[in-house]
């Protein structure tokens, strides 16, 4: 392989929609980066943490995004291993921000945020030769929804704050309830697209079988899903510390 070859990655090929988001996805994380590298020397210094977490989880996925792109142009299928080692290095990041502004429930969200990780990958690789999809997709629900809980996701409707970060966002000064208010919509409407993925690449013989015929494939959504939430879960942190 040639030095431009090796830079650029293998060509996508023309029409091909599912390649284009992961390219998108590469450039945009980039981007992302780049902007909260930025904007760390502007926020006040209890948001600096956050921002520098934020540009981690970006830059770590532009870096999968531009591997995951080149194996699927390649004609080497989904990127399966690839996408979850980066959800394992990323998502965790992802609740330490909720961790960050509150100063609790660090352990709690990081481990379970792993479970919910890694039985989803068992669910969709079927590596384990136990259970089946549906079983480990419920088991990484599960953690889902306790984190859910833990970070104050039914406050939004009015139904208490939840565990202790969530107690901790409610009773907050300041711009932190602001930021954990929108990082907890995040939470609960931008990571619910994640499923919707796991059932369409998981769908062969599952009960929920019709979601195979959706018009979008696994890739498409879970890249739109990683959009949304690395970049998004920034962006909300920044938002809120520059008020």
């Amino acid at each position: 392989m040639n030095t431009l070859n090796f830079i650029l990655g293998a060509s996508l090929q023309p029409g091909d929609f599912t390649g284009f988001t992961f390219f998108i996805g590469s450039v945009s994380m980039l981007a992302a980066t780049v902007f909260f590298l930025v904007q760390h020397g502007q926020v006040d210094k209890k948001f600096k943490d956050s921002m520098l977490v934020a540009a981690l989880i970006t830059g770590i996925a532009a870096v999968h995004y531009y591997y995951m792109r080149d194996q699927w142009a390649e004609g080497l299928g989904s990127p399966t291993e690839l996408r979850y080692v980066d959800w394992i290095l990323t998502v965790p990041l992802m609740v330490v921000e909720f961790a960050l502004l509150t100063g609790v429930g660090m352990r709690k969200l990081f481990w379970a945020s792993v479970v919910m990780l890694v039985t989803g990958y068992f669910g969709e690789s079927g590596v384990t030769g136990i259970g089946d999809a549906q079983v480990w997709g419920f088991v990484s629900g599960l953690a889902y929804f306790y984190m859910a809980y833990e970070v104050g996701c039914l406050s939004i409707f009015g139904l208490g704050n939840g565990g202790d970060v969530g107690n901790a966002l409610a009773n907050a000064k300041g711009k932190i309830p602001a930021a954990g208010r929108m990082l907890q919509w995040f939470v609960l409407v931008g990571w619910s697209i994640y499923p919707l993925g796991y059932m369409i690449g998981t769908a062969d013989g599952m009960w929920y079988a019709g979601a195979a015929g959706l018009p979008l494939d696994m890739d498409i959504v879970y890249n739109i899903g990683d959009a949304i939430n690395k970049i998004g879960f920034g962006m909300a942190v920044w938002s809120a510390a520059r008020d």
